[in-house]
């Protein structure tokens, strides 16, 4: 082997690793982000998913508020610790005037409380759930802090 070829693979060595060095953190940035948002997905959908079996399951004129809150926690309870949700089951009877549906948190959290057994017939009620996304996250990060995932339901009662 000559000197000159001895020289020139160390050098693409050299430009093998530094390009490794640049590219390699990126690319786990990337990689990271993808598997943190997956999860972000899978989580919002596993709440749309139990507060519409809960409300479902809270529509019949037999079933209790509570009932339908453990519901909706125990549905949860496959993929995250229901300790952490907030879920709340609230009276949305005013929006049959015609009002607007709450579209953030604070409206929703400020519509009245319902008791499920003796709510009128026809009465529309919503269930949320909601959690703070570093609570649950895989990969907790302070990009994140104030990050509150959510579904919600809205029911008529029967």
């Amino acid at each position: 082997m000559s000197h000159s070829n001895f020289y020139r693979r160390r050098r693409t060595l050299g430009t093998t690793v530094v390009e490794v060095a640049v590219v390699l953190p990126v690319f786990l940035v990337f990689l990271f982000g993808l598997i943190a948002y997956g999860h972000a997905c899978m989580v919002s959908n596993m709440m749309k998913g139990a507060t519409r079996a809960a409300a479902r399951f809270g529509a019949p004129s037999n079933v209790t508020t509570a009932q339908a809150e453990a519901k909706a926690r125990q549905i949860l309870s496959g993929g995250m610790n229901p300790a952490l949700i907030t879920i709340q089951i609230k009276d949305a009877s005013a929006y049959d005037n015609g009002d607007p549906f709450p579209t953030d948190p604070a409206a929703m959290t400020a519509m009245p409380d319902i008791e499920l057994n003796t709510a009128a017939e026809r009465q529309l009620f919503m269930v949320r759930a909601s959690v703070n996304y570093n609570d649950v996250a895989i990969l907790p990060t302070s990009w994140f802090n104030n990050l509150q995932l959510s579904g919600q339901a809205f029911m008529r009662h029967e």
